[in-house]
């Protein structure tokens, strides 16, 4: 996923169509999904993987590039916020699911199962509508207006063709870059707690496989939250800088308390839990605002530069990077946080999480929404270009 995530947005802003590569990348996971199913090696099951994590790339951005052309700008907030409770729903019932059919049914249940849904979602994708084609189907008096050139008086620049050309357009942001660090650092913790946690209730709590499960119910029920969370971005979108560098800013003392729960009692199991649910509530407010504000760098590099992406603009290759920028923190997370524990101990590791919440909300704070937010509004009717950083 970290090496496709920009490859795939960039053939995709250059497709014209988002169904077609959805169907190709759901068609590559459903060919991954069987080798490791009938996978008898490790070679098979590292091409699997491999594949998978292609597949997973291209889902994941191309699913985000078709949702954010079907709500726009005003409600992709709140889009975005259902998406990721969707996700962590999908995080908790799939270990269990496949758990259940595996002990009661049997081993190819599992991928039965998994066929199952990647048909349903080829069956929802045939049946899918994208907005270019919808909108041709609306009475004349209720389609987008679109200016002509003449009339508009804006000059258009030439396409920029060229992948790392559209990269440097895009990575030219300070705005783009602390919403692509804002993603690393959130997948960083998440995967760093994937990777630690079941471990340290092992180990202190003496927990089994079932518990090591549960414990992380508190990290994932706070993202029923997601979707107010994004209401309340598309409708005061200059809040958003402050919910998200709070959200970061707050988590910087609550990894630092998770060097409270040592001993194995009724108190630091509930110390734990609502540790926990304090760090999920955190993590789920950051996710919605991060997504939204890539969204909003493009839109922004669009009107500096008319035309400078094409007809297909740049949200698959900004949604690319993002899910480039997410990949790298979960690859990172669990060797750091390992590190630290086996190294320096969990208090330690406390720590070094809450130092790193603390320093990643400063520049959010500074840099999210550009300096003039609040006049972004204002200034698409008056004709103002507002710079960034």
């Amino acid at each position: 996923m970290l090496a496709f995530s920009p490859i795939v947005g960039y053939i995709t802003d250059r497709a014209g169509s988002r169904k077609w590569p959805y169907l190709f990348g759901l068609t590559a996971l459903a060919a991954a999904t069987a080798l490791l199913c009938i996978g008898s090696s490790i070679g098979l099951w590292i091409a699997g993987r491999l594949l998978q994590g292609a597949a997973g790339a291209v889902v994941w951005v191309v699913g985000n590039s078709l949702m954010a052309d079907a709500v726009g700008r005003d409600g992709l907030g709140q889009a975005m916020g259902y998406m990721s409770m969707a996700t962590s729903i999908g995080i908790l019932t799939g270990p269990l699911l496949g758990g259940v059919l595996y002990e009661k049914c049997g081993y190819y249940y599992v991928f039965a199962l998994a066929f199952a849904l990647i048909g349903l979602d080829v069956l929802m994708r045939f049946m899918l509508i994208e907005r270019k084609d919808a909108v041709q189907w609306l009475a004349p008096e209720r389609r987008p207006l679109v200016p002509a050139q003449d009339e508009s008086g804006v000059t258009t620049d030439s396409p920029a063709e060229d992948f790392y050309e559209r990269m440097g357009i895009l990575t030219s942001s300070s705005r783009l870059m602390v919403a692509l660090w804002g993603n690393f650092v959130v997948a960083l913790f998440i995967s760093s707690f994937d990777s630690v946690l079941p471990l340290f209730v092992q180990g202190t709590f003496q927990w089994k496989q079932s518990g090591q499960g549960l414990i992380f119910i508190p990290l994932i029920v706070a993202h029923a939250f997601d979707p107010l969370t994004g209401y309340i971005i598309d409708k005061y979108p200059q809040t958003a800088r402050y919910i998200t560098a709070g959200a970061f800013f707050i988590m910087a003392p609550l990894f630092v308390l998770f060097q409270l729960v040592r001993n194995n009692s009724m108190h630091d199991k509930i110390v734990l839990c609502v540790l926990l649910s304090g760090v999920g509530l955190c993590l789920s407010v950051t996710v919605p605002p991060l997504d939204v504000e890539v969204f909003n760098v493009v839109e922004e590099k669009e009107k500096q530069r008319p035309g400078a992406f094409g007809s297909g603009g740049a949200t698959a290759l900004a949604f690319g990077l993002t899910n480039m920028g997410f990949s790298a923190g979960s690859l990172v997370g669990p060797y750091f946080a390992g590190f630290m524990r086996q190294e320096a101990g969990w208090g330690m590791m406390s720590w070094a999480l809450g130092l790193m919440a603390m320093l990643s909300g400063i520049p959010i704070l500074l840099f999210m929404g550009g300096p003039d937010l609040s006049k972004l509004a204002g200034s698409e009717d008056e004709g103002v270009t507002v710079s960034e950083p």
